[in-house]
């Protein structure tokens, strides 16, 4: 491997982990959120143990992400300094969004919220997760805002060689942008639900505090299947404008060669690992599926790989603008193929719940805990696909990977950062799965302790804070 090799796993795993972390963090943070708002509704005491319990698993997702977050960003100067250089002017304005606005509102309200137990009135206490679940939100619409802008690039013209910005509206608002943060969002809702079902799974599985998960189970249930649903929907829609802007990717995730009017949809396929595997050893196809996923038409046209394959040496030049199939059309498959799970488990959940036998299906509960895998094997055979089915380019049609990296940068180099990286990941997530287990073993917390916590947060007046501080 060169440098450039070392560098693209680097970023690539970096990302796989860090996008897993946000996707708990979002999807937790609406939960808990959730959770102290029927606390506050309702005044019942169980809502109040349960959001500050899966408020640490929150906490905790939290820490990791930042710890992993602002790790990965030493990378653009490091290992992609002519990237930075090229796309800065575009970048300037998502990404002091998510640092110095969604970041900065986030961290500050979730110290409040963190450290305001008995201190903060009820309301204003539960107002600052709210905020902190909208900057959540913020900070992943910035990212993808900059993600998106990559995939097909709007509002720009390019000045001695670099892409300078000329409109920002095409950049914040456009069709790509909002179906890609609908996705995005959904599925972190599922990854969160998730999480929320297998541990209340699991504690039921042990008979611990039956009655006061069993509403968690019933209500995780409900939410995952509309979470699991939207972010189908929305990533089927996804699909159909790539289609239009990056066909090739789509080809790919087909291993579509050929150009086909019907096309058939690809069941399971076997080839080489290369961006031109030669012949498929097999494909098995359902007939026409492809071209009716892809427009609602009978007959619509794919364009197979080998024909935008010319189309792109015609426009660009001579080289090779074809993607590593097999990962693409495997990325692919884990990516529906989790979701479609998901979607049948939820469901399941679901008409078990309205049966009223739900709580009495212990396999439902095992099958729960262990599916609580799926969604991080979906978003990382998503995010794969997205940013794998785009090569060579880095930024699509202007700049292509193998140019965008760091000169003078040698191989000792990035392979001992990308050890330190690694190390750094595995830590971090070592010591943050100990403490998570560790919670998840010790339970709700006793009534004692949240009743002394309500207490005192319902006697503080803003007065009372006002003079505290």
């Amino acid at each position: 491997m060169n440098s450039l090799d070392l560098a693209r796993w680097q970023f690539g795993l970096t990302t796989l982990l860090h996008f897993a972390i946000v996707g708990i963090s979002i999807g937790l943070v609406i939960h808990v959120a959730v959770m102290q708002t029927r606390w506050q509704r309702t005044g019942d005491e169980k809502w109040l143990r349960l959001t500050r319990f899966y408020g640490k698993l929150m906490l905790l997702s939290f820490a990791v992400g930042v710890l992993t977050g602002i790790l990965q960003t030493f990378q653009f100067g490091m290992n992609w300094s002519r990237f930075s250089a090229y796309v800065g002017d575009v970048f300037g304005a998502p990404l002091a969004l998510e640092g110095l606005g969604a970041f900065f509102v986030e961290a500050v309200f979730l110290g409040l919220w963190m450290f305001g137990w008995g201190r903060l009135p009820r309301r204003l206490h539960l107002a600052c997760l709210w905020i902190v679940a909208g900057a959540a939100v913020l900070s992943a619409y910035a990212i993808l805002v900059a993600n998106t802008w990559m995939q097909h690039p709007t509002g720009y013209e390019l000045v001695d060689g670099k892409a300078q910005l000329t409109n920002v509206l095409p950049v914040l608002f456009n069709v790509n942008l909002g179906l890609t943060v609908a996705h995005v969002l959904f599925g972190a809702l599922l990854a969160g639900t998730l999480i929320v079902l297998a541990v209340a799974c699991v504690q039921l599985l042990r008979g611990r505090d039956v009655e006061i998960f069993q509403p968690v189970v019933a209500m995780a249930v409900k939410v995952g299947l509309v979470a699991a649903l939207g972010a189908a929907t929305f990533g089927h829609f996804q699909g159909m404008l790539a289609m239009e802007q990056q066909p090739m990717k789509m080809a790919a995730a087909e291993a579509l060669y050929e150009t086909e009017s019907p096309a058939g949809l690809s069941l399971f396929a076997l080839g080489g690992l290369r961006s031109d595997p030669g012949e498929l050893l097999f494909d098995v196809k359902l007939p026409v599926a492809l071209s009716v996923l892809n427009s609602f038409s009978f007959d619509s046209t794919v364009r197979g790989i080998d024909e935008l394959q010319a189309a792109a040496e015609e426009r660009y030049g001579p080289g090779d603008y074809t993607p590593v199939v097999g990962l693409m059309y495997w990325s692919f498959r884990a990516m529906v193929g989790s979701g479609t799970a998901l979607i049948g488990l939820m469901a399941l959940g679901v008409w078990l719940l309205w049966r009223g036998t739900l709580f009495r299906s212990r396999r439902f509960m095992q099958a729960a805990v262990a599916a609580a895998a799926l969604p991080f094997v979906a978003q990382a055979g998503g995010w794969i696909l997205r940013e794998g089915g785009r090569q060579p380019w880095i930024v699509e049609g202007l700049l292509r990977t193998d140019v965008a990296n760091s000169p003078n940068v040698g191989v000792w180099v990035v392979g001992l950062s990308l050890a330190g990286y690694l190390a750094f990941y595995g830590i971090a997530f070592f010591f943050a799965g100990r403490v998570a287990v560790h919670e998840i073993a010790e339970g709700l917390e006793g009534e004692h302790t949240v009743d002394a916590a309500a207490e005192g947060s319902a006697r503080r007046s803003s007065s009372d804070l006002a003079l505290t501080y």
